[in-house]
Parts: structure tokens; C-alpha cells; sequence
């Protein structure tokens, strides 16, 4: 005789959305969401002991790390999506240790092997040594809180260090909805991850580059996948290029975005397309300067 019973297994995972790609407008609506605010945000009801709210932790280096979990919402669908920044209590260097990463009062970062060489541009405001992650984590809020203006010798965009690697982001929290806040565009893609010799696709957001909204009608008037294109453009100094320019550049560049991306509008994922990806997934680590 059959029998079929026993106690319902507890699901904690999130939603199973459609896996989308391309560039998309978004709003900022939550940091580091707790579980009563993942709830009213996606509906989704975690266990009491569930990772997705443990947002602290330590690496094996015995550092203190910080998981920071940006909610972005498509302004047309709605569409939901989690961009991740990590922070590590450890100062910036290159690889062989001869140059330091530094940041100043508005989030902006420099290398240099000493202070004094830092660029005038740069060490007219207050800075220091920039901490591991920090550049991806103030490049994406120099876009969101795009209301600032940077240029004045007044402004400030300065996090308190020691409250972050305590958990405390709610500096941070509080810029949501805020009098600085603006839409910024960013790039969903396709994270391919090969595992006891299996292939598993999901959903990701570029975390090294975003732009504000007004930029997202360039990439639909030229098209940047155009090698003509990307190699006129690679042709120019930085400091010729336009934001959404340098974007491509950085995302195509050697040491760029290397999950699966297009540079169109977002749409539908077709996993017939990404013939790369898992060639992207295991290159080595970016290079330092």
C-alpha cells in the first residue's frame, strides 16, 4: 500500500522571478532590508534563522566584513532586483603592495604609491586611505544621491567607517526617498556558475558602474556593441569620454563586466544566447592599478 505524508518542508527562498537582462531606470527602495521589510516588499516571509538578513560577518583573514544589499525597482514593470556591494575592514592596496587606493570628502578615489603624489584635483578635500569595497559602494551613491551638488567646496558624502563594520547602515537607510535621492540606470545580467561540473545561471546587477537616468536614451540611439563604435571609443582619454561612454568602456573593457550583459534595454533572458558566460566566470580577478 502507498502511503505519502510527512511534514511540509519550509521554503526560504525568494521569489522565482523571470531572469532578465540589459539596462534599466530604477529606483532605489531598500537597504539591507530586515525580515519584517523583505515581507512587505516581496512578500516573502523568511525563517527566523535566515541568511538573507545576516548582513555582518567575518573572513577568513579574520576581518570584519559588511554584505550591503541595494533594492533597485524598474519604474515601467516594477520588476524587483538586488544589487550587492562587500565591504572588508581592510585598507586598499594593489596587488604588489606598492600603491594605495585613498578617498576624499565626496566619495571620489585615487591611487598612489605616496600622499604627496596624490593629484591636486583630489587632495584639496579631505581624504584617506580607502577601505575594500568602498569605491564600488560611493560610485553607486555619488549616482543615486545625484541631487548633490559635488562641485561645492561645502558638499560631503562621507560614511562613518566604524558604524559600518558594526552593521550600522541606516546613513545610509535614510537617503531613501530623500531630498539628494535620483533614479539611476544600471545593468542586469546573467551570473554563470560552474559547480561539480554543473551550469547554473542567475539573476545579477554590475556593481562597478551606473549612470543617471537621462543617460539610458544614448544606448538607443548608438549602438555600442558596434566594434567601429568601441574601438573609437577606446581610441580617447578618460577624461574626453562622456559618463555613459566611460560606462561602456569600463563594462567591455578587459577587466570589466564578466557575466553575460546587453547593452539594450532590459528584456527576457534567453539562455540560448550565452554562449560566453561560464568562459567570463572563470577569469581570473580583476588587477588592481
Amino acid at each position: 500500500m502507498s502511503t505519502i505524508g510527512g511534514k511540509k518542508k519550509e521554503v526560504n527562498n525568494l521569489p522565482d522571478f523571470t531572469k532578465k537582462v540589459g539596462l534599466f531606470e530604477a529606483k532605489v527602495i531598500a537597504v539591507n532590508p530586515n525580515a519584517e521589510e523583505y515581507k512587505e516588499m516581496l512578500g516573502t516571509e523568511l525563517k527566523e534563522d535566515s541568511k538573507a538578513v545576516e548582513y555582518l560577518g567575518t573572513n577568513q583573514d579574520g576581518n570584519t566584513t559588511l554584505r550591503l544589499d541595494v533594492w533597485l525597482e524598474e519604474v515601467k514593470s516594477k520588476d524587483k532586483f538586488k544589487v550587492t556591494f562587500f565591504l572588508e575592514d581592510k585598507e586598499k592596496e594593489n596587488k604588489d603592495q606598492t600603491k594605495k587606493q585613498y578617498i576624499n570628502a565626496v566619495g571620489v578615489c585615487s591611487w598612489a604609491d605616496d600622499p604627496n603624489n596624490l593629484p591636486k584635483w583630489f587632495a584639496d578635500r579631505e581624504y584617506r586611505v580607502a577601505y575594500v569595497g568602498e569605491e564600488e559602494v560611493y560610485g553607486f551613491m555619488r549616482t543615486w544621491l545625484g541631487n548633490l551638488d559635488y562641485r561645492d567646496a561645502e558638499t560631503t558624502l562621507q560614511l562613518d567607517w566604524n558604524k559600518l563594520m558594526k552593521g550600522n547602515v541606516r546613513d545610509i537607510k535614510s537617503q531613501v526617498d530623500g531630498e539628494w535621492c535620483t533614479n539611476v540606470v544600471s545593468l542586469a545580467t546573467i551570473k554563470t556558475v560552474i559547480k561539480d561540473d554543473e551550469s547554473k545561471e542567475y539573476q545579477n546587477i554590475y556593481n562597478k558602474g551606473f549612470l543617471p537616468a537621462y543617460s539610458i536614451k544614448q544606448f538607443r540611439l548608438v549602438d555600442y556593441t558596434n566594434d567601429r563604435i568601441l574601438q573609437n571609443l577606446r581610441s580617447k582619454a578618460s577624461k574626453d569620454l562622456k559618463p555613459h561612454e566611460r560606462f561602456v568602456v569600463n563594462v567591455t573593457g578587459e577587466y570589466g563586466c564578466r557575466d553575460y550583459f546587453k547593452l539594450k534595454d532590459l528584456e527576457e533572458y534567453t539562455s540560448g544566447d550565452n554562449l560566453v558566460a561560464s568562459d567570463k566566470t572563470l577569469a581570473e580577478d580583476d588587477a588592481d592599478f
